[in-house]
């Protein structure tokens, strides 16, 4: 499957749910934006002594760094509901938050989130490039954990690792495709991403779809010889 198939069968699954799409990836932006903001002005005690402060508390950097551990799984969820959407099933804001009813699931992606962070961190200090081609790598861990969610996390790298093998340029290229949607979405004052947003992801979500039906066959085709 190419990158012009990819990207025209997530607009394929997007049809007739755009609507749904923006109003997700809206509600998305405004949660991580507003938790932030309301906690900054609560630490600060209150918007006028937020507003007129001249440096950010270390009280904020401290709660900032917490709000960004607790929301991974938020994250996480905003992937899968466009996993829901290449697979041409239903979509809905709720899925957004009840990742958060599990909490070896909330467990689960913090620990993945932190794991992939250092190695990515531990591969950047030999070079940024090796760090780059780790990231793509890794970068179907987190739909694998959905899909099985019986692995745990290192083995759900592996696996990531496993289906990435020979595809890591044609991941790298089709999210270079988008640069040209996010130049755009400049001149919207970044309205535009309420668009793009579900576009790419779901674009993702469609390439994983295609790595393991193809790493399936694959197997398959291994078995029989």
């Amino acid at each position: 499957m190419s990158i012009s198939e990819i990207k025209n069968e997530a607009k394929r699954s997007l049809n007739g749910k755009w609507g749904a799409a923006v109003l997700v990836t809206f509600i998305f932006f405004l949660f991580n934006t507003l938790l932030s903001f309301f906690g900054e002005i609560l630490i600060a005690g209150g918007l006028n002594e937020w507003w007129n402060q001249e440096q950010t508390p270390i009280e904020a950097n401290l709660f900032n760094i917490i709000l960004s551990i607790i929301l991974l799984p938020l994250s996480t969820a905003f992937y899968w509901v466009f996993l829901h959407v290449s697979r041409h099933e239903s979509i809905k804001v709720s899925q957004l938050f009840t990742i958060y009813s599990n909490g070896k699931w909330v467990l689960k992606i913090i620990g993945a989130s932190i794991l992939i962070a250092i190695f990515l961190v531990l591969w950047s200090l030999l070079l940024i490039i090796p760090g780059i081609i780790k990231s793509f790598s890794y970068s179907q861990t987190f739909f694998i954990l959905r899909d099985r969610p019986e692995l745990s996390i290192l083995e759900a790298i592996t696996e990531s690792k496993k289906l990435m093998k020979g595809y890591k340029w044609k991941f790298f290229l089709m999210n270079l495709s988008f640069i040209g949607w996010a130049i755009l979405c400049i001149f919207t004052l970044g309205i535009g991403l309420l668009w793009l947003a579900p576009y790419v992801t779901t674009s993702m979500a469609v390439f994983y779809n295609y790595l393991i039906d193809h790493y399936q066959d694959h197997a398959d085709k291994e078995a029989i010889i």
